[in-house]
């Protein structure tokens, strides 16, 4: 449960930051108009706080940490929203200061939500075997 715990309040520091970076590297610059810095604070805090903040909800009430393949859901979702996120910053980034965004980082965006997916359907495996466990006659 403190892995949780720490990894929501992590997430939120990081929600945090990057919102002010948003916003003072844009006003800095006097940029006008989209970047993915503009959704990265919402990211953040969605598919990091928040998700964690439920998943210690679902700890008190179902124990999914003590699941054989939670280590594994954890760190292969903590590496997908991590990679994901870095792209965005550096997309971002760029489009802030002008420069144009190739294919590698749309590349790396696809790959970074791949590794996501993966953590989300572990995700979904933990939850319902927490859920529907299996009754043995």
């Amino acid at each position: 449960m403190k892995k949780l715990y720490n990894a929501a309040l992590i997430y939120m520091i990081m929600g945090l930051v990057s919102g002010i970076y948003y916003r003072e590297l844009t006003k800095a610059l006097h940029f006008q108009g989209d970047s993915m810095l503009s959704i990265l604070h919402t990211h953040l805090l969605i598919l990091g706080m928040f998700f964690f903040l439920i998943l210690i909800a679902l700890d008190k009430q179902f124990s999914i940490t003590h699941n054989k393949r939670f280590s594994l859901f954890f760190w292969t979702y903590n590496v997908g929203v991590v990679w994901t996120i870095a792209v965005m910053a550096v997309h971002g980034t760029q489009d802030v200061l002008g420069a144009l965004s190739g294919a590698a980082i749309a590349g790396m965006a696809g790959m970074g939500h791949i590794v996501l997916t993966i953590g989300l359907i572990l995700f979904f495996i933990i939850l319902k075997d927490a859920l529907f466990p299996n009754k043995r006659s």
